[in-house]
């Protein structure tokens, strides 16, 4: 996604204005990017910029009225209004969506980045001290990854910056592609690739005459873990307070703006909060063809009370046609950050900035207040890996219980939303900036005084929907919770909801063979008409089987994919005759095995292209 890249080096300026030149086109993904550079040949910076046009980052660099400091800056930032009254004690101005005042933050004081919210990287080059200081967001959402050779430091935005000047980097590392088979995602501060890191969320790394002079963090969820617990009433009244004062600032952009909505209830405490004056804020919500999902139905009734514009952007034919063309490119911009069939993320993020460039999600919501799981094991499946490579798998798990059992608030905003969502929101990210106000600083940090468990007082975002539009929270979620029934009606209408959540899935992803057999039996009934498309826009195991059966077979059937040395052969083809025919359900393996061939194709093969702006541009891998 944009960002910044670039090198720290005291190699000859030729050699290094050639590299640069090189990272920055590897990252000029769309048409409505900016690019830009800047060189400081006497503090070996070398630094360039991708932003989309228009957004807050566009328009590096930032520099403060002497021109000896330079700022870079990736990622959005959302400023406290005490940072207006501070800046304006100075004589300087905070206008919206303007970035120019975070120089001016830095020289306030010794403890910047602390201050900072958002999520975002940058660079800031002081002449003054001689120093360069590398920071990024204490979440680690605005990713930063980094290579150091002998010669030089490089960092960037997407890792495939880096491999275009270090190609002999372009190796899996095998640790790494376990982790992904098993979660999704590569955990800690790895990537797919054996000599690219990550930098650590936090990070606040100072560079001297073109070599690192120390690695400091200048943050730890330790700081917030410490705080004591509050009373329940006491907890939700601070919550609250917090949530409805800083939401504004989530809604305040020089770019337009778009809601995206949902059945459940984190985009509609915003909504209960955020009151846009009528027809100033176009909705949609993500669906599909075979009817309007639940999320369709009620994201509908919510934008109409609010008094808002909604539209439903469909994935369907359209999407299914370029399904190799998005599920290529989504592998390729995110460098294995998603499982391939996020493919229709990008497609909708495509339709999305038509609405609007601006996009205000409710993501993290329920994993933050409820401390919801959305990082776990994966279905590795048996008979598709050698036994070498199962021992990675397994050695993965044993990395992943290590942070499980860690404060459940630390584990979802520390550990979940950088490692499992980041590959989500990158992707997102090519085409949208995306803000949500769950990762709030403020926001987190009063949610780890939650009340101990057994003080509870339930889910406080019911409470804070009733509080906020009474309206809103007379409207049931997509499954079934709140509403204005009666005790009865609303018990029965629940259990209908969960009933229908659970046959769809067993319908679908979680099919068993044995009634994947007889399905395949009942096939002229089309019993899929009965059970898809009530809260699933997507239905991978159909498609795999039926319209995407030829690429399927095309890939995973290849020479090339079967003689992977982690692979079993005869198991890879066992799977893919078993799912296209119909007999077997291997959905979630198909997924990922697609995801680690075109990983392959892209970055690790001989024959993979060169990382430039053209790479993966809707063309075909053969």
């Amino acid at each position: 996604m944009p960002g910044l890249v670039g090198l720290i080096t005291k190699a000859p300026r030729e050699q290094a204005e050639r590299e640069l030149r090189k990272m920055v086109a590897s990252l000029c993904h769309e048409s409505f990017y900016s690019t830009g550079t800047y060189i400081d040949e006497r503090s070996g910076v070398y630094a360039g910029w991708i932003a989309q046009s228009g957004s807050f980052a566009d328009g590096m660099p930032l520099r403060n009225e002497k021109g000896d400091v330079a700022l870079l800056f990736a990622g959005q930032e959302y400023p406290d209004p005490a940072t207006s009254q501070q800046l304006k004690a100075r004589g300087h101005s905070l206008e919206s969506g303007d970035a120019s005042y975070l120089v001016h933050l830095y020289e306030d004081g010794p403890n910047f980045p602390f201050g900072l919210n958002g999520m975002f990287h940058g660079l800031v080059v002081d002449q003054r001290q001689g120093t360069v200081t590398l920071f990024n967001d204490r979440y680690g959402m605005h990713r930063l990854y980094y290579s150091e050779s002998k010669d030089a430091f490089y960092f960037a935005a997407e890792a495939k910056a880096i491999l275009a000047v270090r190609p002999e980097l372009r190796v899996p590392d095998t640790k790494s592609l376990g982790e992904f088979v098993a979660y999704s995602c590569v955990l800690e501060d790895r990537t797919i690739f054996a000599g690219v890191r990550a930098v650590p969320g936090g990070s606040k790394w100072v560079f001297r005459n073109g070599l690192l002079e120390n690695k400091t963090s200048y943050f730890q969820p330790i700081q917030w873990e410490q705080q004591e617990p509050l009373e329940a009433e006491a907890y939700y009244r601070e919550l609250r307070d917090v949530f409805v004062q800083n939401l504004p600032r989530y809604f305040t952009s020089r770019q337009p703006l778009g809601m995206t909505l949902t059945g459940g209830l984190d985009t509609r405490a915003i909504m209960a909060w955020h009151k846009s004056p009528p027809g100033s804020l176009p909705c949609y919500t993500f669906g599909g063809t075979r009817r309007d999902t639940e999320d369709v139905r009620i994201a509908r009734k919510i934008a109409t009370l609010c008094g808002q514009s909604h539209q439903v952007i469909t994935v369907g034919d359209e999407f299914l046609a370029e399904f190799p063309r998005y599920a290529e490119r989504s592998v390729f911009l995110t460098e294995g950050g998603v499982d391939l069939y996020r493919a229709s993320d990008l497609y909708v993020s495509e339709q999305a900035r038509q609405i609007a460039p601006v996009k205000v999600v409710g993501t993290y919501g329920s994993e933050i207040i409820r401390h919801d799981v959305m990082l776990s094991p994966a279905q590795v499946g048996s008979g598709l890996y050698c036994e070498d490579f199962r021992k990675h798998i397994d050695q993965a798990g044993q990395t992943y219980e290590r942070f499980r059992h860690e404060n459940p608030v630390t584990f979802a905003a520390f550990r979940q939303s950088p490692w499992y969502h980041y590959g989500i929101l990158s992707l997102e990210q090519t085409q949208l900036n995306v803000r949500s106000p769950y990762l709030d600083n403020d926001f987190v940090r009063t949610v780890y005084r939650s009340p101990r468990p057994e003080q509870s007082a339930g889910d406080v975002r019911l409470r804070l929907i009733h509080e906020g539009d009474a309206q809103l929270g007379a409207i049931r979620t997509d499954r079934g919770v709140n509403g204005n029934s009666n005790r009865l009606t609303a018990g029965a209408m629940r259990r209908l909801l969960e009933f229908s959540v659970r046959a769809e899935y067993a319908y679908d992803y979680g099919m068993p063979q044995w009634l994947a057999r007889i399905d395949r039996h009942l096939a002229p009934l089309h019993l899929e008409r009965l059970f898809l498309g009530r809260h699933k826009l997507s239905h991978y195991r159909i498609w795999y089987r039926d319209q995407l059966a030829s690429y399927v077979r095309e890939i995973l059937l290849d020479s090339r994919t079967l003689a992977r040395p982690y692979l079993d052969r005869r198991g890879v083809q066992a799977m893919v005759e078993g799912h296209t025919r119909g007999t077997q359900n291997h959905t979630s393996q198909i997924h990922k095995l697609l995801t680690l061939e075109h990983l392959h194709r892209l970055f690790f093969d001989d024959r993979a292209p060169q990382l430039s702006s053209d790479a993966g541009r809707g063309l075909r891998l053969q």
